[in-house]
């Protein structure tokens, strides 16, 4: 099984541990054998995921989404990027340079034709921006994949 993760940055840390226990209840469910999990690995969900399949026994390939993306993510995050991108069993890129929406988007539309299935760290509103996880979902479902929304009750951003 082929799994992908989109979700929402800056989380509260109240947050992060509901989702984190979220997103280990969901990858405990996946033979680890045949788990493949993909993720562009920006801080938050999409690291999380990273290391919950990797600890879980599972694949990690990662998507780059631009040359200068890395740059563009917390300085106190690159450490964990590092990490999980060193025992990344292969890494996708989309060729771009700048680290933009339409480079992020770009990335998430190669995470999406990647997988069988997303799971999406959602709160079910509108993208406050272009390659948001909104937008990720929709192109997700246009496409047939099987979206899988987490999100912990009564949480917000």
């Amino acid at each position: 099984m082929r799994v992908g993760i989109t979700g929402h940055r800056g989380l509260s840390s109240q947050v992060e541990q509901q989702v984190r226990a979220l997103l280990a209840d969901q990858v405990k469910a996946y033979d680890p054998a045949e788990l493949v999990g993909v993720s562009c690995i920006a801080d938050g969900p999409d690291s999380w995921f990273a290391e919950t399949v990797l600890t879980h026994g599972g694949r990690l390939e990662v998507v780059v989404p631009a040359t200068e993306y890395r740059q563009g993510l917390p300085d106190w995050h690159h450490p964990v990027y590092d990490r999980l991108i060193s025992r990344a069993a292969d890494v996708h890129h989309t060729g771009l340079t700048e680290s933009t929406s339409k480079a992020h988007q770009a990335g998430s539309e190669i995470l999406v034709g990647l997988v069988d299935e997303l799971i999406a760290v959602w709160d079910g509103k509108p993208a406050r921006g272009y390659g948001g996880t909104a937008d990720v979902v929709a192109y997700a479902e246009r496409t047939g994949v099987l979206v899988r929304v987490l999100w912990p009750e009564g949480a917000s951003r």
